[in-house]
Parts: structure tokens; sequence; C-alpha cells
């Protein structure tokens, strides 16, 4: 067994609002290279004690996603994130490392608001959307069993 994944193996899943379960969501298999972000901001809890040393604590925690996908009207997943940017709805997002049927596969699972809905018109290429969707609702950090 490999000891590593490849981007192509990820997954990505779209659902409505609310949705739990990836199983049960739709794969986005219009989508191109994905980028997951998971940051935490920061306290400063330096102490007078603690040798000149600056100390840290994670605060609050982001999680955004981008990705581009093909300029497709009429494909469920595309309107649906279109939508939701159209309209200041969410999207119920899954961003698995693997596809929701291998088992191990893991990532975030909850509703996000799409803030970025631009459109690339390069000459020689398919239009593409770029696409930012930000967390609003955490559900889990998913992993199948």
């Amino acid at each position: 067994m490999a000891t590593y994944v490849l981007g192509m193996n990820a997954g990505l899943y779209q659902g409505a609002a609310g949705s739990t379960d990836p199983a049960t969501m739709t794969e986005v298999a219009n989508v191109r290279d994905v980028t997951l972000s998971l940051e935490a901001g920061e306290a400063d809890i330096t102490t007078r004690g603690n040798s000149g040393w600056r100390a840290t604590a994670p605060t609050l925690r982001e999680c955004s996603v981008e990705f581009q996908m093909v300029w497709k009207p009429g494909d469920a997943v595309f309107d649906a994130i279109k939508s939701a940017f159209l309209t200041a709805a969410t999207v119920a997002l899954a961003v698995l490392d693997q596809k929701s049927s291998v088992s191990g596969a893991q990532g975030p699972l909850g509703d996000f608001s799409i803030t970025n809905f631009s459109r690339n018109e390069a000459l020689e290429e398919a239009i593409v959307a770029d696409v930012t969707a930000k967390l609003a609702v955490f559900v889990e950090w998913h992993e199948v069993a």
C-alpha cells in the first residue's frame, strides 16, 4: 500500500446546506486544483517566567477552500455554487483527502459561504470559475470508517 495520497485521488463533495454525510453528497467532478487552508488565530500568552521566550496559544480556527471549476452552466454543482454566491446562501462541502468510499478518508465537513466566484477567460483555455469558499458552520472533521 502506498504511503502517500495523490491530489487526483482526493474528493470534494457538495450538498445542500445542512448535509452531514459525504456519501449522500455529490462529488464535484468539474474541479481542478483544490487548496484547503486551515489556520488558527494567535493569542500572546508570554509571561516573565518563560525565560525570555514569547509564548503563543492558538485561538479561533479558520477554514477556506479555493478551487477552479470549468465554466459549465447547467451542471448541478456549478449552478449550486454560483447560486450560493449570488444569493449569499451556503452550501455543504466536504473536502476529503481521498474519495468518500475509501476507509480513512478525512477532512472538514460543514456549510460554506462562497466569497469569490470570478471568471477567468484565457484565450487558449476553457473558461473557468475561481471559487473561494469559507466555513460558515463547522459540522465535523469527517473520517470515513
